[in-house]
């Protein structure tokens, strides 16, 4: 049996390890397939909050809280009350057909997102059947054995089973910034809260070095993260997106009130009939509002995320690819974005600069015996195999982090005992009071001449594009037993270990091409400005200001803030630096995009607008990142840059059409309720129109979108689309009122006629305006997606033929003579001339922000 979380909660850490073991019904072995499966079922999927899936058909019926839809219903049962049994079936039908079609898209879309976000799900290594396995953290149960190592984010609250030089990061959880080390031990009696647990570990913390193994006693609701998961999981702030969205939705429901109470008080006026005014206002309502939209956005943001797929760039949320053709600054780090990540130890020399087999050789004991987070230098050290290291054994070490950047690592040769430490050139420097000049016996005082000479050997090996670290060392008793941070001073400086890590050669088209579509690129990096210059310089990054770490901590918010702008060098930075300046840049209005791969990208990848990792980070980055790219080339986020706003365009469309064409034929039906004595268009007919404009719109996720569009940030931007629907809106207005006059006047039309007349205009119209208002180049200079195209052109057919069927009838049409037809090709031609003729002048007129 599992544990019960009631009485295990806050003692699983106290209690001694076989009672622990047999009260949660383990072993250190782990569990078997079985037993772990039958533990899920009982415990529930190893989440915060477990998605709640609702079976196919309730989610089908949710669809009809939708208001709108409750009016349309509630209209077709009053029809039907009323004896109006044609008008119940066809309201109902059509309402049916909308939502049906909204939910089946819908659906399709969340099953491709789905599917992307579990191809980047967080896996863990777990013992199962007495071999290590991976799966993924959600079908962890209490009872399962993990194995963790530097960089994986902690499963679940567990029980330290074995642990070799393991420290972890739990400042989620008690605000304590620096790692701490967990050791498998039982806890004294004065060790009782969880920030003195050190033998055991809790969910959601991150593993910074060493390596341990973990029994699972806690999982999902029920860990300590558990326990303030509502106010961890409170919802975030809305999106640029989601706010975009919310103000256009608020700006059509403002017209469409206004219009409807219009409509209602003109027929109440002129005492007409009360229940032919109601279903009148209801299907003007309905035409007036872009109950697409949902589906519309789904879809193509859906179809974004696996286009993006296949240029090597998972999507974890839809909206954020809106946020990543929205950026217009990218943070990145150097190191395998901008170099080829493949550092090669190419010097290891003394003070004076001198070859050095001496400072190799503590390099690559330091390295060898280092059980934390390996660097790629660590690799490239260890790569000089010609060091022998069997003369010695490893006592302790003083693990590598992000505010020391250094590790030391206490050795015994039998004779004596030796701290070998390395690290930043600058902090090595610091801590050291001697320098070795003939050898290790004789080490001279760091006066100021060597120093001065020191400084200007790492200097020059910056210049030249090399990363450097500093190798030290200082000599300990064979009775010291510990390495703490306080051994590190008073070192002995031996030298530089000098690493070359090559620009790489796609990074500079890429930057090139980031910044011709309005992307600046900032450098945030731990190097120092001398490396980093150097790298950016053989880019041909221009560089515009150098900002330090040092400088940063110095400067309060608004200093930085008005700083950011024009700097693009941000070096010898901390994760708490990094965070600082994209919340800094964020303050400055700039859309931030954050790519990072560590541990100490995390927090920057929060707060970025846009997270964005690699495959190959760790689990915690991977975790915090909103996307993923497959590979870690600048190019391929370029190509995400511009697919980003290929899917924003594409919305765009849809939302232009709605304010202006469309809005325009709804304008109009509610002014002819001024001077015509009958409806201008009877509500079913208006629910027909409404329901084959939406289906004439659904290829619009296909459709391409002109290179201009994708030249800069896009943005939402409610007065550009309240003056776009104010220049085209009246256009469509002028010739409805046109038809209006045309079938009176020309046609002496009855109220049949009439409605037929203008239910093929209005089709015509707003289908055929897509054409135009695709693209802001001549029609004929941009092609539409076949699919567009066909769809548009076969709606505009249905509604033409439709009259002269038996189906026609049943929606109260009438065949209209030939000749109207020839008077509609000239009515079209025009409109469409005229709607060209006022995009052109609206976009020179404003420009989108």
């Amino acid at each position: 049996m599992t544990v019960s979380p009631s009485s295990e909660r806050t003692v699983f850490w106290r209690r001694s390890l076989p009672e622990l073991l047999k009260l949660v019904n383990a072993a250190p072995s782990g569990l078997s397939s079985s037993e772990a499966a039958d533990r899920l079922k009982q415990a529930g999927p190893n989440m915060l909050r477990p998605p709640k899936k609702r079976a196919l058909f309730i989610q089908f019926l949710a669809r009809f809280k939708n208001p709108l839809v409750i009016i349309l219903l509630c209209a077709s049962a009053v029809s039907a009350f009323t004896g109006d049994v044609a008008s119940f079936l066809i309201i109902s039908s059509i309402v049916v057909m909308s939502v049906t079609l909204d939910f089946i898209q819908e659906h399709r879309a969340g099953r491709a997102a789905e599917d992307l976000r579990q191809s980047v799900a967080i896996r863990v290594q777990v013992l199962r059947d007495g071999k290590s396995i991976e799966v993924p953290a959600a079908t962890l149960a209490p009872g399962d054995v993990v194995l963790l190592s530097a960089g994986d984010r902690v499963p679940g609250d567990g029980r330290v089973l074995e642990a070799k030089d393991f420290f972890v990061n739990q400042a989620l959880l008690t605000g304590e910034s620096y790692p701490l080390e967990k050791v498998p031990r039982d806890l004294a009696e004065d060790e009782r809260d969880m920030a003195d647990a050190a033998n055991a570990v809790f969910m959601g913390t991150s593993v910074v070095s060493g390596s341990a193994t973990v029994l699972i006693c806690r999982t999902g609701p029920n860990t300590a993260l558990g326990e303030i998961s509502d106010t961890l999981t409170t919802k975030a702030p809305p999106t640029s997106f989601e706010q975009g969205t919310q103000r256009f939705g608020m700006l059509i429901m403002r017209f469409t009130v206004l219009l409807v109470l219009f409509v209602l008080f003109v027929n109440a006026f002129f005492h007409r009939p009360w229940l032919e005014s109601f279903l009148f206002a209801v299907a003007l309502a309905v035409g007036l509002t872009p109950e697409l939209l949902p589906m519309i956005v789904s879809v193509t943001l859906a179809r974004g995320a696996m286009r993006m797929a296949g240029k090597k760039v998972i999507v974890k949320r839809l909206e954020s690819i809106h946020n990543l053709g929205s950026m217009d600054v990218l943070c990145t780090d150097k190191t395998g974005t901008l170099t080829e990540a493949r550092i090669r130890l190419e010097r290891h020399v003394d003070s004076r600069g001198r070859d050095s087999s001496r400072v190799l050789e503590l390099a690559y004991l330091n390295s060898f015996f280092e059980t934390g987070l390996k660097s790629p230098m660590d690799d490239a050290i260890l790569e000089h195999r010609e060091i022998d290291a069997t003369g010695w054994r490893k006592i302790d070490e003083v693990p590598f982090d992000f505010e020391r950047r250094r590790v030391s690592v206490l050795i015994d040769n039998g004779q004596y005992r030796l701290l070998a430490v390395k690290g930043a050139p600058e902090d090595i420097l610091r801590l050291s009071t001697l320098y070795e000049e003939q050898g290790e016996q004789n080490p001279q005082p760091f006066d100021d001449a060597a120093s001065a000479r020191v400084r200007a050997l790492y200097e020059e090996l910056g210049r030249d594009g090399f990363r450097v670290l500093g190798i030290a060392w200082r000599r300990e008793g064979p009775d010291h037993p510990h390495a703490v941070v306080s051994d590190e001073t008073e070192l002995v400086f031996a030298g530089f270990a000098a690493f070359l890590d090559p620009p790489k050669e796609s990074a500079a088209e890429a930057l090139s091409a980031l910044a011709g579509v309005g992307v600046a690129v900032k450098v945030v990096t731990g190097d120092n400005e001398i490396v980093t210059r150097h790298i950016c310089e053989k880019l041909g990054l221009p560089i515009t200001g150098v900002l330090t770490g040092t400088e940063i901590q110095g400067m309060d918010e608004q200093a930085l803030s008005a700083r950011v702008e024009d700097v693009n060098l941000f070096c010898r930075v901390n994760p708490a630096q990094k965070n600082r300046v994209i919340l800094a840049l964020k303050r400055r209005g700039r859309v931030v995009g954050y790519l990072g791969d560590g541990i100490n990208d995390a927090p920057s990848l929060h707060s970025a607008d846009i997270g964005i990792s690699v495959d190959s980070a760790v689990d915690v980055a991977k975790g915090a990142a909103e996307m993923i790219l497959l590979e870690r080339d600048l190019h391929v986020l370029y190509e995400g840059v511009l697919e980003g706003r290929r899917t924003f365009g594409n919305i765009m469309k849809y939302i232009m059409m709605g304010t202006s064409s469309n809005f325009g034929n709804m304008f109009s039906m509610a002014g002819a309720t001024l001077f015509i004595p009958f409806l201008p268009m009877l509500p079913v007919q208006i629910l027909l129109n409404n329901l084959l404009y939406d289906v004439s719109e659904i290829p619009i996720p296909l459709d391409s979108v002109d290179e201009e569009y994708l030249a800069h940030p896009r943005h939402w931007n409610m007065k550009f689309i309240r003056n776009f629907m104010l220049s085209v809106g009246p256009v469509s207005s002028f010739f409805d009122f046109l038809t209006f006059y045309i079938m009176l006047h020309v046609f002496h039309a009855g109220e049949k006629l009439f409605h037929t007349g203008w239910f093929i205009e209005s089709m015509a119209t707003q289908v055929l305006v897509i054409f135009i208002i695709r693209t802001r180049r001549n029609p004929f200079k941009s092609r539409p997606n076949m699919r567009l195209m066909l769809c548009s052109l076969l709606t505009v057919s249905l509604a033409v033929v439709l009259p002269f069927t038996p189906l026609g009838r049943y929606f109260g049409f009438v065949p209209p003579p030939v000749s109207f037809y020839a008077i509609l090709a000239g009515l079209v031609f025009f409109y469409l001339y005229a709607v060209e003729g006022i995009k052109q002048w609206f976009f020179r007129r404003f420009a989108e922000s």
